[in-house]
Formats: structure tokens, sequence, C-alpha cells
């Protein structure tokens, strides 16, 4: 079963696309079939990516930093089966244009800390129907994740779930922004292995 991942942010230009091509990147050298898109909330439709973030990309990674930036729509909800927000406002943002789907969208520091390689376990046993022919079923996967929402408080400060937006910032906001994202999928590709993905 082929993960669906939808990344969001504000523009479409910086966090989403950094996070898409790193966790893309991630997912294929782990062999986990997943498609992974992005968009943004007040996206600059068309557009390329920054070459800061561009460059941060390969710096982390990933083999493809092409990418052309597309309005958020509730279609793309819709068709996802996890919906990571760089922070609380696109969480919000996303749930509002389907309310549904406040059960598969997170901030993508959030979903990081949730699924935390300590707690991996505990998923792969409720959700792990693998087998050499199904794998992982994904979507069980972020419901199970989702169920334990409620078990864990909210960090302190509660920015620490958002991604900052470095768009127009010096380097250093980019380096902690994408340092943040980096940090967050590989957390996010080591759970899903160890949860049979």
């Amino acid at each position: 079963m082929t993960a669906r991942i939808l990344i969001v942010c504000t523009g479409n230009i910086c966090r989403s696309p950094l996070g898409e091509q790193l966790l893309r990147e991630n997912l294929r050298n782990a062999g986990i079939d997943a498609v992974v898109t992005s968009a943004g909330t007040h996206a600059m439709t068309g557009s390329a990516m920054t070459p800061e973030a561009a460059a941060l990309s390969t710096q982390y990674g990933a083999s493809n930093t092409e990418h052309v930036a597309r309005q958020l729509t509730e279609k793309l909800i819709a068709d996802a089966d996890l919906v990571l927000a760089a922070t609380r406002d696109h969480r919000r943002d996303v749930v509002t244009l389907l309310p549904k789907a406040t059960r598969y969208t997170f901030t993508l520091n959030q979903f990081a800390r949730l699924v935390a390689p300590a707690k991996a376990e505990d998923f792969a046993a409720d959700t792990s129907r693998a087998d050499a022919q199904t794998g992982l079923d994904f979507p069980a996967f972020v419901a199970s994740v989702a169920s334990t929402r409620g078990l864990h408080p909210s960090p302190n400060p509660p920015t620490l779930d958002d991604v900052e937006d470095p768009y127009r910032q010096p380097a250093a906001v980019y380096d902690r922004a994408a340092a943040a994202i980096n940090a967050s999928v590989t957390t996010i590709t080591a759970a899903l292995i160890a949860a049979g993905a």
C-alpha cells in the first residue's frame, strides 16, 4: 500500500518542498513505498524553491530539487493519508478546509515527537500487517499515532511544534529551519522502519 503524504507551509517555496524532498529521499532509501507532495496555504503558485532552500535540500541529501509551488486544495488534503504542516497555524488551515482531516493532520515536529523511536514498537504491534506483499497499513499507522495525541503533553513552549519561516530571513534562520525539518524527517523515517513499513 503506497503511503500518500502531503506537506504544507505558506508559500510552498521553502519549508514544505524541503520537507517533501528530504522525506521522499529518506523513504526511498529505506525502501518504503510513498508518494510525498507539498502545497502552500498562500502558495506562490508556479514558483521554484528559493535558492537557499534548494541548496539546503541538496546539502541534506535530496537528489532532486526541482519544484513548482502549488496552492493547497481540499482535494489534495482528501487524497492524503497523512498531512504534515510546518506550523500549528498551517495545521488549522488544513482542518478548516477539510474538517475530517483533523484525524490525519499534524505539524511535522508534532508527528515526529509522537512517533519517536522509543514508542515505535507500540505502533508496530497495533498496526503492522506486515508480510512480503502488503507491508505496513499506513492509514492504520497514522490512526494509531493520532490516538496517542492526548497522552503526550504539548511541548513548552508550544512553538516547538512549529518550523520557523525562513523566507526573506538570514541564512541562520534557513539553517535552523532545515535542521528542524531534517531531524523530524529522520525520526519519522526511523519510526516507519520500526513499524514494519
